[in-house]
């Protein structure tokens, strides 16, 4: 599951230098660097094709503008591998890799749900914690329209 990126490699005039084209825009029109994992502390789409790059341990450093990331190579290392780190940036499941089952999913939860005390409102009907930027509101007019819902399924059967 998920959206492989297409990549084409492209070697530089600078010799250790590598770049890619890859066939999305990760920064939009920013350009970001990372000199080590520690600075790819964002929660960015670059920022994590950068930590999986340093944990190759081929990469000294990666900068990304757009859709072009340039991988400057640790002393000794060539690029093979790296095309594939970024082809799979958005590749979430890979066959053979079973997903978890709602009961494993409900078990990581924290208790209370979703950092803490809930008020009773922020519940849905299956017990699901809605998410907190969804309007009180919203939430009670989404509940009310489900119960609704439900009653007239039961009186149909």
């Amino acid at each position: 599951m998920g959206q492989p990126v297409a990549v084409v490699e492209k070697q530089s005039a600078t010799p250790g230098v590598v770049r890619f084209e890859a066939n999305r825009s990760l920064t939009g029109m920013g350009h970001e660097r990372f000199a080590s994992k520690v600075d790819a502390y964002e929660s960015t789409p670059s920022a994590e094709l950068a930590r999986r790059l340093f944990d190759t341990g081929r990469v000294a450093s990666v900068h990304v503008y757009a859709n072009i990331i340039t991988v400057d190579l640790n002393k000794g290392f060539d690029s093979a591998g790296l095309s594939n780190v970024i082809e799979g940036l958005y590749t979430f499941w890979t066959p053979g890799k079973v997903p978890p089952s709602p009961e494993e999913l409900m078990a990581e939860m924290p208790a209370g749900g979703a950092g803490g005390d809930v008020a009773p409102a922020a519940i849905g009907a299956g017990g699901a914690v809605a998410d907190s930027r969804v309007p009180a509101a919203l939430l009670a007019r989404s509940q009310a329209a489900l119960a609704k819902w439900k009653n007239k399924q039961a009186t149909a059967e």
